[in-house]
């Protein structure tokens, strides 16, 4: 088994198209994306241009999926992508024009996949890689996905069935394919009764990833994903969700802080248990509701920065959710704090040493070996905070002021608006 640690040594920093643009995102959208990522963040770490769900589907338009429509497939029963939506794939290119363009830019290219092999070509029985092995013959046609009809699941007890996703993975890899985010793969919830049954499918994939001539990040979804098999994810997957679909509401957020208390000490080189995106800025941009589409997020901006600094803090990957090309200021400032990126990227410790949900206190040390404190206000009104820092005097800087604070005395006192947070850096004793 291939090392597959230093494809992500820290946290992978990118930009993902579901927030904005559910399933219906074309390639002038994908690549003006990739443009201002290139532009305006690049230098501050962010690298990965993902592609997500059912860019395969050439009637996509937004975040309801069509169930049982037909799907762009090659002879071999493997989903390429919607000529009509990506027009560089015609002819066979598939991803390759656009990765090529994303990695001209000093960018890398990520997709999105549903585990397993297309119903369509189950119903169809057509030809897989292996000679005379059909999609039917490896397809196993009770596992299912409850939410999108695309997928069967693969036995991997068939002849065959490694083969195939060998095959998918060689295709990513021709492609220039850096980052592949598997879904309905890594959940408990819809499967209460035979939890994580996808293990088996998620170690072909990684033996598919070894075996293909291309590193690549995998990336496991939705959530949450079982603790109780977090070796198994460790082994076998680069960065998995804690959590369903992360949206724009206090009460997720809420519960992100008792995920992050669950999984901190799986956090570690190559295995990064994922927050999920950042629902920041314009999202849902192909929403059929006008109440909701090119809506603006619904976080304040205190919870906004406490987003951005819990992530950090316990070292998420970190994915931007909104429109890139309509970033406004203050979303754009929270996007390239240089100091809070240093600490996702390259802290150590990283842990909770306070959490009765009304508040939270997280603490690091950074890349030079100076400690870092987080203080969390999680109610909805101002509160005040107490923390005894054992030692006198001390200088305290402020990571998003970066206001100076002496301290004569140890026991510092604090005062936070409804759901703010900040973040501090010890300067010196």
């Amino acid at each position: 088994m291939r090392d597959k640690n230093p494809a992500a040594p820290t946290p992978p920093m990118g930009f993902n198209t579901w927030d904005c643009y559910g399933a219906a995102v074309n390639e002038a959208q994908l690549l003006a994306n990739a443009a201002y990522m290139r532009d305006h963040l690049k230098e501050y770490g962010w690298r990965y241009v993902v592609c997500d769900i059912q860019w395969y589907e050439p009637t996509a338009d937004g975040y309801a999926y069509h169930s049982f429509t037909d799907l762009c497939m090659d002879g071999y029963s493997r989903l390429i992508p919607a000529p009509n939506r990506f027009p560089s794939a015609a002819d066979g290119r598939g991803f390759a024009p656009i990765a090529e363009q994303i990695h001209s830019m000093g960018l890398k290219f990520g997709i999105h996949i549903m585990r397993g092999i297309p119903r369509q070509a189950v119903h169809r029985n057509t030809p897989t890689v292996t000679p005379g092995v059909t999609a039917r013959t490896i397809a196993q046609d009770y596992s299912v996905c409850p939410w999108n009809t695309d997928m069967y699941g693969v036995d991997h007890r068939a002849y065959g069935a490694q083969e195939y996703y060998d095959s998918l993975f060689a295709l990513y890899a021709s492609w220039g394919v850096d980052f592949v985010k598997v879904d309905d793969i890594a959940n408990t919830e819809f499967q209460p009764q035979n939890p994580y049954s996808a293990a088996k499918e998620i170690e072909m994939i990684r033996a598919a990833i070894d075996r293909c001539p291309r590193e690549m990040v995998l990336s496991l979804s939705p959530g949450p994903a079982p603790i109780e098999h977090a070796f198994h994810l460790k082994t076998h997957a680069d960065m998995w969700r804690m959590s369903g679909d992360f949206w724009d509401r206090s009460d997720a957020l809420d519960n992100m802080f008792r995920l992050c208390e669950k999984w901190y000490t799986h956090v570690g080189h190559g295995c990064w248990p994922d927050c999920d995106m950042l629902p920041l800025g314009t999202l849902q941009l192909t929403e059929r509701d006008p109440v909701y589409r090119a809506r603006k997020t619904r976080f304040t901006e205190n919870e906004q920065r406490t987003v951005i600094n819990l992530w950090c803090m316990f070292r998420s990957p970190l994915m931007i959710g909104g429109e890139l090309t309509l970033l406004d200021g203050f979303t754009l400032s929270l996007l390239t704090n240089r100091d809070l990126i240093a600490i996702d990227q390259h802290s150590s410790g990283n842990r909770p040493l306070v959490s009765d949900g009304k508040k939270a206190v997280w603490t690091c040390t950074d890349g030079e070996g100076r400690e870092v404190f987080a203080f969390f206000n999680l109610l909805h009104t101002p509160q005040d905070l107490s923390f005894d820092f054992g030692d006198a005097p001390v200088v305290l800087e402020d990571l998003w002021s970066k206001e100076k604070i002496p301290l004569a005395d140890p026991a510092f006192q604090l005062r936070l608006d409804a759901r703010e947070s900040r973040v501090f850096r010890i300067m010196h004793k």
